[in-house]
């Protein structure tokens, strides 16, 4: 049986993905709703996959990924998520995440991919596959949010959605001050102006809930 945790800020999302796994051979274990509770769950669950959002409050996740993999190197971390595959998907997978998929997969995606990630190998879809091939090709473009920190991204992805410095760092267990200076980083990095063309850039890329 393969033991799983489900984090999801989303409570019916969490009870759609535990009837999706009923009577097969994944058992889900615990349950999170924010990155801290994550990491408080996965302590005391001890799961063999932890079934990640992407989005999730209290802390990015893949910030979330990184603690779970530093608390203990065997856990295996799937990201699943309403993002595109080629706005997030090389990001996660190079930070130490063993698969990725997205939310409109088929059910029965979920179950084999939780799988392979079980028997320790990793998964992508063919049309990731395919980006992958693209990212390491010679030359390749990167896009411009591809030079910011896993934190700097987190505080963009929110400042894109609207949300106010003040409401950033309540959210993120930051001060206003170093939300602040994560803006600054994030228009300096990415030759941005404002606001506005940080939410332009965001929505341009599929980087946007």
């Amino acid at each position: 049986m393969i033991k799983v945790l489900v984090a999801d800020d989303h409570a019916i999302i969490r009870e759609g993905l535990k009837r999706i796994l009923e009577g097969s051979d994944v058992q889900v274990v615990a349950e999170a709703a924010t990155g801290p509770e994550t990491l408080e769950m996965a302590r005391k669950s001890r799961p063999d996959i932890v079934l990640l959002d992407v989005s999730m409050p209290g802390g990015d996740g893949l910030e979330t990924a990184k603690d779970l993999k530093r608390l203990n190197p065997k856990v295996r971390v799937l990201m699943l998520t309403v993002h595109p595959e080629d706005s997030f998907a090389v990001r996660c997978l190079t930070q130490g995440a063993d698969g990725y998929m997205t939310k409109d997969a088929a059910p029965e995606q979920l179950i084999q991919a939780l799988r392979r990630i079980q028997m320790g190998g990793k998964y992508i879809s063919p049309n990731l596959a395919e980006r992958l091939a693209l990212n390491l090709g010679e030359g390749a473009d990167r896009p411009a949010h591809d030079a910011l920190s896993a934190r700097e991204l987190a505080v963009m992805r929110r400042i894109a959605s609207g949300k106010t410095v003040s409401e950033i760092a309540a959210e993120l267990n930051l001060s206003v001050k170093t939300i602040s200076t994560y803006r600054h980083r994030i228009l300096e990095k990415m030759n941005l102006r404002n606001n506005s063309e940080i939410i332009r850039y965001a929505v341009g890329e599929g980087l946007t809930d």
